[in-house]
């Protein structure tokens, strides 16, 4: 039988005596030496010989002592050879000793880990000891880098503020040298966190704590944001080139904080440069980087926000200051009537400001909400001011009706027209009376709708899906019900005029048209009972007859206050056609029979109020158009006056119309609207308490002005009455322990 031959025993020393060679060898090559590397059966026969002295049979088992001698050839190597090299540099040099020493030391512990790989792998592990890599790097750690750390510390630190002032140093050098406290610590930061961020962090706070107190001093706002912004991205850029990441966040506070945060109050109020000049001055560029810079710090954008605010507010009230003095300026001496319309003119200058400030919240602002609510509080305050006795509601309304009127006196083109109705109703949002708003515009589109004057009724729909699409169909359901009645008459029309074709007999021989109205959708309009001529009144009856055989079970009421005629006037140059209001066409007709007549007799003919009769004759006689002459012969209407037909009127035009002075329906409407907000605010205490049943006084009218806010803005006031009105009307009644809680009576 075959016997393998007996490994001879290797002695600790022999074979101590080999590994010693091999390390000598390596320290050769790694110190630049012209010595060949290590040939294959050099590299086997070291690792057959730490095996073989790992596991022989005790007490020839050396493990324990290569492992300990392992780690004492480290140490006396960096003793005896890389002290002595780091202990003759300083500064940089020494920086870049370091950074080679650990290199080479780190290829050393590779290389030594090959040749005692059984060692590791096997004796290392079986008894929980420090990896051979991990007690080589503790030998580098202790010995070396616990030494050099804060020398280490300092001179990278110093490194960096140099480049800071704007000189070049080596950038890799610095990467190396900070590596080296990430990897000594096994990547655990702990050692790079500890010995080098938490001084460098200090530092950089020292630095531009001195910078930024220099800086504000000499600098103007938007030259100092500069130099911050350049900054924070220097640093955000030395991170990337030699820092380790974990550090971005921790710089960016630090020098933020020093820059921004500990100075805002001192950037915002520069002296001639601040935000509000930067904001009058119009430097969205600077104001885009201070959103930038301030929007970084905690609450940062709250200051520059308010800033904002006070500024637009300052020229909103500018415009609403502009405005009244314009409309003083115009006003009729004698009268104090205001002859143009400068308010019309605020509502525009209002939409120019307001996209002005929306671009600058847009884009130098970013859209940020703070902003948004800024613009909307600013806006809030100026557009609900009354300009020359007009309310914000009723300018709003007069600026929509004049660009619905054939594209306002701009002549807008389409397109124009739905842009800028876009923009107003964006701005009606900032209106805290938008159910009065709705009143005057509806007033206005029935005068639009009744007489023609918008440019389509496209338009008019358009209007009104964007106030639906803002405020809801609450807002809108009456205008588009005259909307449709609109529609709905011109198909009255035409069956109309069939019906007259087909009856020769009704023919009125007058080209009639009436518009059939729903009486809830339209406002209320005055109405007289005049005594119309026999030539309307067999028109009205034809009609009359024509709706009963189609609408049997609806009732006409005639407003002849809103109807217009075409009468000639045969005068001695020429025939003229005038177009009338019904009520000057009636009173006209009265000169086919008489050549003069009294106030009386007009008054009692027509069964007129003084009112209407004094309006109808002025318009008639003492106006632009002198259709009658008057006795005497003054602007004046008296009951003592004469009137008689001007058969000496002449004009260039072949067709006149004839205006009649405008009423002032402010009142009526504020009153009407009034009384709505009674009943809504009832409606809405009602629904309150009847979904809650037993509420007290102050949650009642919190949750009341909640729910109608969205419409108008009510009174606390006429709330606390209107409860009181519902508790003698027994809807609700105060509870008997406490007189401050209501109780709801179903």
């Amino acid at each position: 039988m075959n016997m393998s031959p007996r490994i001879p025993v290797v002695d600790l020393e022999d074979g101590w005596r080999d590994v010693l060679a091999g390390v000598a060898k390596l320290k050769c090559i790694l110190d630049g030496s012209n010595v060949v590397h290590f040939f294959p059966d050099e590299y086997m026969h070291l690792y057959t010989t730490v095996y073989n002295m790992c596991t022989q049979k005790p007490p020839n088992d050396y493990s324990q002592v290569l492992y300990d001698r392992y780690k004492q050839a480290l140490d006396d190597h960096i003793e005896s050879v890389v002290l002595p090299s780091l202990n003759e540099k300083h500064g940089e040099f020494l920086l870049r000793e370091i950074v080679q020493r650990w290199e080479k030391h780190k290829l050393m512990v590779r290389w030594l880990r090959r040749f005692f790989d059984y060692l590791d792998r096997y004796y290392v592990t079986r008894r929980s000891l420090d990896s051979l890599k991990d007690l080589g790097w503790s030998s580098f750690r202790d010995l070396v880098f616990d030494k050099l750390k804060s020398t280490v510390a300092t001179i990278v630190i110093g490194m960096i503020d140099d480049e800071r002032e704007g000189n070049l140093i080596d950038r890799a050098l610095l990467k190396n040298a900070l590596d080296i406290y990430v990897e000594i610590g096994d990547s655990q930061l702990n050692y790079y966190s500890d010995d080098f961020e938490q001084s460098f962090l200090n530092g950089t706070t020292d630095y531009y704590s001195k910078k930024a107190q220099t800086w504000i001093l000499e600098n103007s706002c938007p030259e100092y944001m500069l130099k911050a912004e350049e900054c924070l991205q220097k640093e955000k850029d030395r991170v990337a080139n030699y820092l380790h990441s974990t550090t971005e966040p921790k710089l960016f506070v630090a020098a933020l904080f020093e820059l921004i945060d500990r100075r805002a109050e001192e950037i915002l109020n520069k002296e001639n440069s601040g935000c509000k000049v930067l904001l009058c001055d119009e430097k969205t560029e600077d104001l885009a980087r201070m959103f930038r810079l301030f929007s970084r710090i905690t609450d940062g954008l709250l200051p520059v926000s308010k800033i904002f605010k006070e500024h637009v507010i300052a020229e909103g009230m500018s415009l609403l200051k502009h405005a009244t003095d314009a409309a003083n300026s115009r006003k009729d001496e004698k009268k104090g009537v205001v002859v143009g319309l400068p308010e019309q003119d605020f509502v525009r200058n209002v939409i120019e400001l307001h996209d002005k400030y929306m671009a600058y919240v847009t884009n130098c602002f970013q859209s940020n909400s703070v902003f948004h609510k800024a613009l909307k509080e600013a806006f809030e305050v100026f557009c609900n001011k009354d300009v020359v006795g007009c309310s914000s509601a009723e300018l709003f309304a007069a600026y929509c009706d004049s660009i619905l009127k054939r594209g306002g006196s701009e002549k807008l083109s389409d397109e124009a027209i739905d842009e800028s109705l876009e923009k107003v109703v964006k701005l009606l949002t900032y209106l805290s009376d938008k159910d009065l708003f709705v009143e005057f515009h509806r007033k206005k589109l029935g005068r639009r709708l009744l007489f023609d004057k918008n440019t389509n009724d496209e338009h008019e729909r358009i209007l009104l899906s964007k106030l639906k699409q803002f405020f809801g169909g609450q807002f809108t359901s009456k205008m588009e019900g005259m909307l449709k009645d609109i529609t709905l008459a011109k198909e009255h029309q035409s069956s109309f005029e069939e019906y007259v074709s087909n009856n020769p007999e009704s023919n009125p021989l007058i080209d009639l048209n009436v518009t059939v109205l729903t009486t809830g959708y339209w406002p209320t309009y005055k109405n007289s009972d005049i005594n119309l001529p026999l030539e309307m009144v067999k028109c009205v009856e034809v009609f009359k007859e024509y709706y009963r055989s189609d609408k049997q079970h609806r009732k006409l009421t005639w407003i002849f206050s809103l109807g217009n005629c075409v009468v000639i006037g045969n005068f001695d140059a020429k025939p003229v056609e005038f177009v009338l209001n019904t009520y000057q066409a009636a009173l006209l007709l009265l000169f086919n029979e008489a050549d003069k007549l009294s106030y009386s007799d007009i008054v009692s003919q027509l069964k007129l109020s003084d009112d209407d009769a004094v309006r109808l004759l002025h318009s008639l006689s003492c106006a632009k158009y002198k259709i009658l002459n008057k006795e005497p012969s003054n602007r004046v209407i008296s009951p003592e006056d004469e009137f008689e037909f001007n058969s000496k009127f002449t004009d260039r035009m072949r067709r006149i119309k004839v205006p009649l002075p405008q009423i002032d329906e402010k009142k009526k409407v504020v009153d009407d609207v009034n009384k709505d907000r009674r009943f809504a605010i009832d409606a809405s205490l009602v629904r309150i308490m009847k979904s809650r049943k037993v509420l007290g006084h102050q949650q009642l009218v919190a949750e009341c002005v909640e729910q109608l806010s969205r419409m108008f803005k009510p009174d606390i006031k006429i709330i606390k009455r209107r409860i009181e009105d519902l508790i003698s009307r027994e809807y609700l009644e105060r509870d008997s322990e406490n007189a401050q809680t209501y109780k709801y009576l179903a």
